[in-house]
């Protein structure tokens, strides 16, 4: 339903697009199913094994009217730049790097524990999705300079992953020590605080990328995580927006310029969140029991990610591409109200003037390829 609906994914308009009424929607939602294990398998079985891949996190605020919803409360809304009242999904996704493509795995309705702080919540929601990614050949984790903390890089470590994200520019890092231990009393670790303006030469360089942005990258040790990191700098050299940035891995062998990588796909669980909010019915829940909001949630972005295969099926095609999610739910709107007229009319889909009827008035109203 999820995919061909027009107007807003609430229980009475959906029932309007089948035979079941309403409240069936209403119980159904209320009902347990494992959208972990459905999207990895799911996932499994339509992506190439040789496709790199990589786990991205984030978390979106939703809009939430009323005062009696299960874990309403105040989020950080990315769009408004402050937090206001509403509900918080947590997503985490899989990245196909090759096709520069995110899937859903799970998402999590964000609720309030009393003695947790939510970056626990994050760090318990991975744990119990990292099995799944274990099973996916997936190693590492892409996340945002949010979830640079303590807490959630020991969630992440213990469960033998490694994340990926960014560092605040001041960050209390220390040089390794080079030298050679002399022989006498305790041996020298540590080499001084990094200075990232002023020690820059200090830091191995790499390359330039496009745009005059130096990539610079070396191992040294975070005081706060208590554990070596590979550090990339990113220098910006334009006069304009001369700047600098401050990405790591927890992995310290990684290569310097995979890290980039990793990050910058970090991206696409946005294209997640968006096309789920603006064509999946994300933001339409109008239950307010956490069961059936976490319900709507992963039925929504479920949804975009059986369009998103399908689409690959049609085309087929495994490298990166551009759906139009608009144009393929008005292609299953379409098919859906031509399949209940042909049944109406008694007309079979096995006639070749049916079927060529069905494949044309199909793509009626969708973007010309």
């Amino acid at each position: 339903m999820l995919r061909l609906f027009q107007g807003k994914a609430t229980f009475r308009n959906l029932s309007r697009y089948s035979e079941m009424h309403e409240k069936r929607f209403s119980r159904w939602s209320r009902r347990a199913f494992d959208f972990t294990h459905f999207n990895a398998r799911l996932l499994a079985h339509e992506l190439p094994e040789a496709h790199e891949r990589i786990a991205a996190i984030d978390a979106s605020f939703m809009k939430k009217s009323g005062k009696h919803t299960e874990g309403l409360g105040y989020f950080y809304h990315s769009q408004a730049g402050k937090a206001e009242k509403g509900l918080e999904i947590s997503l985490i996704s899989l990245v196909d790097l090759n096709a520069n493509t995110a899937y859903a795995i799970d998402a999590r309705q964000t609720v309030d524990v009393e003695e947790q702080s939510r970056v626990d919540l994050y760090a318990r929601h991975f744990r119990e999705v990292a099995p799944a990614l274990k099973k996916a050949s997936i190693r590492y984790l892409a996340a945002d300079s949010y979830y640079s903390k303590v807490k959630f890089i020991d969630a992440v470590c213990e469960q033998a992953f490694d994340l990926v994200g960014k560092l605040r520019i001041d960050a209390d890092l220390y040089w390794l020590y080079p030298g050679d231990y002399k022989g006498c009393g305790r041996p020298k670790k540590y080499d001084g605080k990094v200075d990232i303006v002023s020690e820059k030469a200090r830091f191995g360089y790499h390359l330039t990328l496009e745009g005059g942005v130096d990539l610079y990258s070396q191992v040294v040790y975070c005081k706060r995580f208590k554990r070596n990191l590979r550090v990339v700098l990113l220098h910006n050299r334009q006069k304009v927006k001369e700047g600098h940035a401050l990405l790591f891995s927890t992995d310290a062998a990684l290569d310097p310029v995979t890290i980039l990588h990793y990050y910058k796909a970090r991206f696409q669980i946005e294209f997640l969140f968006r096309d789920a909010k603006q064509y999946t019915g994300l933001m339409d829940c109008q239950a307010r029991c956490k069961e059936a909001i976490q319900m709507h949630t992963n039925a929504s972005l479920t949804a975009l990610n059986l369009l998103k295969l399908e689409y690959r099926r049609q085309k087929q095609t495994t490298q990166e591409t551009v759906i139009s999610i608009a144009s393929w739910k008005r292609k299953k709107f379409n098919q859906h109200l031509l399949l209940r007229l042909f049944d109406k009319l008694g007309l079979s889909g096995e006639c070749e003037k049916i079927a060529q009827l069905f494949d044309e008035f199909s793509d009626y109203g969708t973007i010309a390829a």
